[in-house]
């Protein structure tokens, strides 16, 4: 008989096939980056890493995100930018990386490409932070992005545009710390949510559940071909 564990990571990997993207979108800017999210199944639920950036960071510092970065000419794809990133910030070793797809993309506030790329770690005990970029990592279970239990949404103006961005508070059971989840991060955890868990949240989203990757896909369009006008 299987594993509570193995049929969890299974029926997660099969879901997130489907929404694998692939490189259709790749050649849309030339702007790039990449963002990994590393999963674990943990407590018999599917549990995600993110990290916190360093407070020596001249962009963002402390602020909460994924394990990633911009596009290297060395870089064969986005999920090689992600699988070096990881590396470079927290020491996850590639081979210890099971990549599973790449899903529709985001833009961010200068008009970026940020593509997620999804993959199933181990454990984070072997993990070797680059203190110049990460001072902590932390796991939050992937339903907590859909049913949280501290949320608002945060308005954001950028460019005399406003729009509205998701914000957790997350209480680490651990050590009791608050972590605060929002913006792109935000917005990436919850559509990796919707995918995998399969609820309703517990907040409105952008998407229409009943046609996820479509729906997903036409605002990431609209996103870009507003973010380029601008820009």
């Amino acid at each position: 008989m299987e594993s509570l564990s193995k049929i969890i990571k299974n029926r997660a990997k099969a879901r997130l096939r489907e929404f694998d993207v692939g490189a259709k979108f790749s050649h849309l800017s030339s702007r790039k980056f990449s963002v990994l999210l590393p999963l674990v199944v943990k407590e018999g639920e599917l549990q995600v890493l993110l990290t916190v950036r360093s407070k020596q960071l001249r962009r963002s510092p402390g602020q909460v995100c994924f394990p990633g970065g911009k596009s290297d000419p060395s870089d064969k794809d986005e999920i090689a930018t992600a699988l070096r990133e990881a590396q470079e910030e927290v020491g996850l070793d590639p081979q210890h990386v099971e990549v599973i797809c790449r899903l529709v993309p985001c833009v961010d506030q200068t008009g970026g490409v940020v593509t997620p790329v999804v993959g199933f770690i181990e454990n984070i005990s072997q993990l070797r932070l680059n203190p110049d970029e990460v001072s902590e990592v932390f796991l939050v279970p992937l339903e907590y992005f859909l049913r949280p239990q501290i949320y608002k949404k945060l308005q954001m103006t950028f460019l005399s545009n406003s729009s509205y961005v998701h914000c957790f508070d997350y209480v680490d059971p651990q050590n009791q710390v608050t972590y605060r989840i929002w913006g792109l991060t935000a917005k990436i955890a919850v559509f990796l949510a919707l995918i995998v868990v399969e609820k309703k949240p517990s907040f409105d989203v952008e998407y229409d559940l009943n046609a996820l990757m479509s729906s997903s896909e036409h605002s990431f369009m609209q996103s870009y071909s507003r973010q380029k006008n601008k820009l």
